[in-house]
């Protein structure tokens, strides 16, 4: 997978907005403020996505695939990171950051749900 194009399957995502952490040299993506995934370095010198992750459904994917691992600097019981490298099938990319999103869609309130549904003209439960 490409850096562009997991940036791209970011922001298609209702509200979802890009910024970048100097300090942290990451690429963010956020939507209401919380952020959903982040790309970046790996002290091996390789680039990482990190995504947070429902815990079971992390721990199963660090048991099935070699390139996911638990968070790097991030909660490891809620955050996963992979190797941009890894050859995950692609449908699983987009899977794996829909579900991000969904997990911090989810937890923030009804109004700031209701003012990225209503800017992105529909009703968006995050799937």
């Amino acid at each position: 997978m490409d850096h562009s194009t997991l940036e791209a399957y970011c922001l298609k995502l209702p509200g979802a907005v890009h910024d970048y952490q100097a300090d942290w040299k990451a690429d963010r993506f956020q939507v209401g403020e919380k952020m959903f995934a982040m790309i970046g370095g790996h002290p091996t010198g390789k680039p990482i996505l990190s995504l947070k992750c429902n815990p079971e459904y992390a721990e199963e994917l660090r048991e099935s695939y070699e390139g996911i691992m638990p968070g790097y600097y991030l909660n490891k019981t809620h955050w996963n990171s992979i190797y941009i490298d890894s050859d995950l099938p692609e449908e699983l990319w987009e899977k794996l950051i829909i579900h991000s999103y969904t997990l911090v869609f989810q937890k923030l309130t009804k109004k700031v749900q209701k003012e990225i549904s209503t800017a992105e003209g529909g009703n968006q439960n995050g799937n």
